[in-house]
């Protein structure tokens, strides 16, 4: 299932340019400004969504300001609707047959595996955390075994060489788990 709406993102080293970036951007294109965050290590991140023409438009305006500070950025056309759903909050899950965790080293990542990943298997999208401690990111899925294998294993191919800080598939986890899974 897809929002049919496109998301980009931008990871930039410096908040000042951060805010100036995320400014531009709204003023170039009818998007939504979604979220932005001022993260670990002085590092700044914004969220646009709307049609792809017009968040292609505020990314080219976004980079523009951000120069020499941007450090990470994407696109995800035709985004997952879980991942809009689980980005930034734990999404409730009835039971967990198994676990999979993609912990990334930017933020940015995290998004591009849950999208990866929630197209590829039928799983339950947990969160899609961006603004973890040192500048990481995660995504948490559960669902069947087999499911979240192939839904670890896409969001891993979808990672830029580099960004894979570390992936666990837990098959059977404990239901204890829940209490603490992206806490």
């Amino acid at each position: 299932m897809q929002a049919n709406i496109a998301i980009g993102l931008l990871e930039l080293s410096s908040i000042a340019k951060g805010i100036e970036s995320a400014d531009a951007m709204c003023k170039m294109a009818s998007v939504k400004l979604v979220k932005t965050a001022v993260i670990a290590r002085g590092k700044f991140t914004i969220l646009v969504s709307g049609p792809v023409g017009e968040v292609e438009s505020s990314m080219r305006a976004g980079r523009e300001i951000a120069g020499s500070t941007l450090i990470d950025e994407v696109i995800i056309r035709n985004v997952h609707a879980q991942v809009l759903e689980a980005l930034e909050k734990r999404l409730p899950v009835e039971r967990l047959e198994a676990l999979g965790v993609i912990e990334t080293k930017e933020a940015i990542a995290a998004v591009r595996a849950a999208d990866a990943a929630a197209k590829a298997a039928q799983v339950h999208v947990i969160e899609v955390r961006t603004s973890v401690g040192g500048g990481k990111g995660f995504v948490t899925m559960a669902g069947e075994p087999g499911a979240v294998r192939s839904a670890v294993a896409a969001g891993i191919s979808a990672l830029p060489e580099g960004m894979l800080v570390s992936q666990v598939v837990i098959p059977q986890a404990d239901p204890q788990l829940l209490a603490s899974v992206g806490k």
